[in-house]
């Protein structure tokens, strides 16, 4: 029993270690029409009815095989660029340039036998490449709202014509002196501003709003 064992062990060693011969495949093949051109493939690449490419289930893609024609002898190296066909029976789709070269346009199915020609590993064209973002950190912060009143109170102070308020002065009547009538007020001065500055003071309070609405969004968030 251990000899048979030993025996079985070696002779599983030698294989390992032995290349096996290209595989080959009997079967059907079909090809693309014409007026196919133009569509694009499972790999991403456009088919031209002149280029020499294929499909097939399970090579990857750019892999060289052989593709004979038994009837004819007649030999093509394609490229393998789509997946298909799946139909029972058939084993490849060729290009009508392919086809053409092997001679079976006038039968549109014939049998044919595929070998590994060149073995490519791996997917042949680029993948996508990631896009790595930078981490970012929010905060909320109030100490930008604490300008909105200044800047509410300056907008004010322009609309209005007046700046901060100077002393008064303080006039000592002497017992000689007669104090001199005040002048009448003008009736323009009683009339609501309008003009200019009637809309500055307008535009300041809806910005006022906004800076207001925002500040109590921030306070709510931070609770």
């Amino acid at each position: 029993m251990t000899y048979r064992r030993s025996v079985l062990i070696t002779w599983i060693t030698i294989l390992g270690f032995t290349p096996l011969p290209a595989q080959t495949q009997r079967g059907k093949a079909t090809y693309y029409s014409r007026r196919a051109t133009g569509a694009r493939t499972a790999s991403g690449e456009r088919l031209h009815h002149d280029s020499l490419t294929c499909a097939h289930r399970t090579y990857p893609f750019g892999t060289l095989l052989k593709v004979t024609n038994p009837s004819n002898g007649k030999e093509v190296i394609v490229r393998v660029t789509d997946r298909g066909p799946f139909v029972r029976g058939r084993i490849i789709d060729l290009s009508w340039g392919a086809a053409k070269q092997l001679g079976i346009l006038a039968q549109g199915v014939a049998t044919v036998k595929v070998e590994l020609y060149k073995e490519v590993r791996g997917i042949p064209y680029r993948p996508e490449e990631t896009l790595h973002l930078p981490e970012m950190d929010f905060e909320i912060t109030e100490a930008g709202y604490s300008l909105v009143d200044n800047w509410t109170k300056a907008d004010l102070q322009e609309a209005t014509g007046t700046k901060n308020p100077s002393p008064k002065k303080v006039v000592k009547k002497s017992p000689g002196t007669r104090q001199a009538p005040a002048a009448k007020s003008q009736p323009n001065a009683s009339k609501p501003q309008s003009g200019p500055q009637h809309k500055k003071e307008k535009e300041s309070n809806i910005w006022s709003d906004i800076f207001e609405k925002l500040r109590h969004r921030g306070n709510d968030v931070v609770k």
